[in-house]
C-alpha cells in the first residue's frame, strides 16, 4: 500500500502558503510511507524533531482496483470510497527545506503524519467534486473545503498518477487542502466531517 498525495490543489491555498508562485499547470504529487498511516481514532503524537506541525484536512480517495495508464473517463472505476484524513506536516522543515530546494519528503512522510477516518461508499454521493468537508477542533471549526473548488479533480488526478506509477488496490490517494491550514497542540480534540457526518475523531498529544 502507497500513500499518494497532491500538494497545492486549491488555489486559496496557494495563495496562503505560497503567494509568490504560479499556480501548478499539472498535479504536484508528494508520497508518505505505510509506515504514516494512522487510523482506527489512535492519537497523534506530536514528534520532537519539529517546533510546528500544522494539520491539512483532506478528501482521501481509496483505490480498489489495479491501474496502469488509466484514462480520466475511466478513472472512477478505480476508487470505491472515500474519508476525511490529516496531512500532518511539520512546517518548520518544510519552510527549511524549501529555503534550501532540498527534498521535504521528511516533513509530510514522517510516522503517523497521514491521518484517516472511517470510509464511506463512494455511492453515497452523486458527484465526488461536490463533496463538502471540514475540521473542528476542540469544538470550532477550523478548515472548510468543498471538492468544487479543485485545480484537478479526482479522476484527472487518478489518469496522471497511473502514468507513472501503477495503482494498487488499497493505495490511498490524499487530494489536497483548502484554505485554512494551522498548527495542532498538545490535547487538541480533531473531529474530521464528510458533509454533516462525522468520519474521523482523535487526540493530539
Amino acid at each position: 500500500m502507497k500513500i499518494i498525495a497532491i500538494g497545492m490543489n486549491y488555489s486559496l491555498h496557494c495563495q496562503e502558503l505560497h503567494a509568490d508562485e504560479a499556480l501548478p499547470q499539472e498535479p504536484v504529487i508528494f508520497m508518505k510511507p505505510d509506515s504514516a498511516l494512522l487510523k482506527d481514532s489512535k492519537p497523534f503524537f506530536i514528534p520532537d524533531f519539529c517546533e510546528q506541525v500544522d494539520y491539512e484536512t483532506e478528501l482521501v480517495v481509496r483505490i480498489s482496483r489495479l491501474g496502469k495508464n488509466i484514462a480520466e473517463r475511466f478513472a472512477s472505476r478505480y476508487y470505491d470510497a472515500v474519508t476525511v484524513g490529516i496531512d500532518f506536516t511539520a512546517r518548520d522543515l518544510q519552510r527549511k527545506f524549501r529555503a534550501e530546494g532540498k527534498p521535504w519528503e521528511l516533513c509530510k512522510g514522517f510516522d503517523n503524519s497521514a491521518a484517516i477516518g472511517d470510509w464511506v461508499p463512494v455511492e453515497r454521493f452523486s458527484d465526488i467534486q461536490q463533496i463538502g468537508f471540514h475540521l473542528d477542533i476542540d469544538g470550532n471549526t477550523v478548515q472548510r473545503g468543498n471538492t468544487a473548488d479543485m485545480l484537478f479533480g479526482v479522476n484527472r488526478i487518478i489518469a496522471y498518477v497511473s502514468r507513472f506509477c501503477t495503482l494498487k488496490i488499497g493505495d490511498l490517494l490524499f487530494t489536497g487542502t483548502p484554505v485554512g491550514v494551522g498548527p495542532v497542540r498538545i490535547g487538541n480534540h480533531l473531529e474530521g466531517y464528510l458533509e454533516n457526518d462525522k468520519v474521523l475523531d482523535f487526540y493530539i498529544r
